[in-house]
């Protein structure tokens, strides 16, 4: 029995007939834009650490939501720098906090035309730099929770559709729907960082949000990139109390545990492609070596392949005037 030549390359001869066969295809509706807001800032500032990411002051905040809207990207997350920290990280929880101040404004004047997130943590509020409040000389992960519950509620009061707690602490996402429940706060929607991994290639977000511990590390409670069981538990144990997005970070080393996660959960799922990864691209596109806008669409591309339905990413402004582009 003969057969014919089989040629791969004749589904790939023209741009029309590799377009009419991509099995992923990458949107701008993919992607969710981290926003950095600083507190008693007068105006935006570059980020040195992040080319190309700013420090926005709450005036700046409404037309750079306005921009990304407009690129069709349908979310925000907000990070915010407090201009005061304390051992109870109180400025993450005040009612006139500059997160709260952001999601109003950004509310205010975009109603629904936007989802708004928002980090729930303690790292850029408490002295310690840490993302739980210490106690004696540890990180006391009981007592935290209380606190990242009345963060969460306090964010939901501002008007925010979707909080994020990124602490790593156990049982955060059964306390912050407890929280948000007995406030009335049924709607609003939990995405946790579920499976976040100790992981270097935070360096430049520490950087840009203030947010470096002030003594030890973060591996007593953050996720060692050795074990991707582990990760599974974290991730199935979100599930059970009661998360509605998981998410996996870093993103683009560790795309055989979103992977994992999509084979064993049905759950959407957010992968966070990180500061160091954004930062890494970016100097090696600004040393001549890479094309920065090819790069980041296979990044990208990479991450949604390996099963993310959305990705948190520094990324997306850029990512989507190349796809309009195209």
């Amino acid at each position: 029995m003969s057969f014919p030549n089989v040629r791969l390359r004749r589904l790939r001869k023209s741009g029309k007939i590799r377009e009419l066969l991509e099995e992923v295809r990458l949107s701008p509706k993919d992607l969710i834009c981290p926003i950095f807001v600083q507190e008693d800032l007068k105006s935006k500032i570059q980020g040195s650490s992040m080319p190309g990411m700013e420090r926005l002051s709450l005036g700046d905040v409404v037309s750079e939501v306005n921009s990304i809207a407009d690129l069709k990207i349908p979310a925000v997350m907000v990070f915010g720098i407090p201009s005061h920290k304390d051992e109870h990280g109180t400025s993450a929880f005040i009612q006139n906090g500059i997160v709260q101040k952001t999601i109003a404004e950004i509310r205010k004047n975009l109603g629904n035309d936007i989802v708004i997130m928002s980090d729930v943590c303690l790292c850029q509020y408490t002295s310690s730099g840490h993302c739980g409040l210490v106690r004696g000389d540890k990180i006391d992960n009981d007592s935290s929770l209380e606190t990242l519950a009345k963060v969460a509620v306090s964010q939901a009061q501002a008007g925010v559709d979707v909080v994020s707690p990124s602490a790593m602490m156990d049982g955060q996402v059964k306390a912050i729907r407890q929280g948000l429940d007995d406030a009335g706060f049924t709607d609003v929607a939990i995405m946790s960082h579920s499976a976040k991994h100790r992981s270097s290639l935070y360096s430049p977000f520490k950087d840009m949000a203030h947010s470096a511990p002030q003594f030890g590390d973060r591996k007593t409670y953050q996720l060692p990139y050795t074990n991707p069981k582990e990760a599974m538990r974290e991730v199935e144990t979100d599930i059970q109390e009661g998360v509605d997005i998981v998410m996996i970070k870093p993103a683009l080393a560790y795309l055989d545990l979103i992977s994992m996660t999509k084979s064993k959960f049905n759950v959407p799922i957010a992968a966070y492609s990180v500061s160091g990864e954004y930062a890494l691209v970016k100097a090696a596109a600004m040393a001549g070596y890479i094309d920065e806008k090819e790069v980041t669409l296979e990044i990208l591309t990479a991450i949604k392949r390996a099963g993310a339905d959305m990705i948190v990413t520094y990324f997306s402004k850029g990512a989507a005037k190349t796809l309009a582009e195209r």
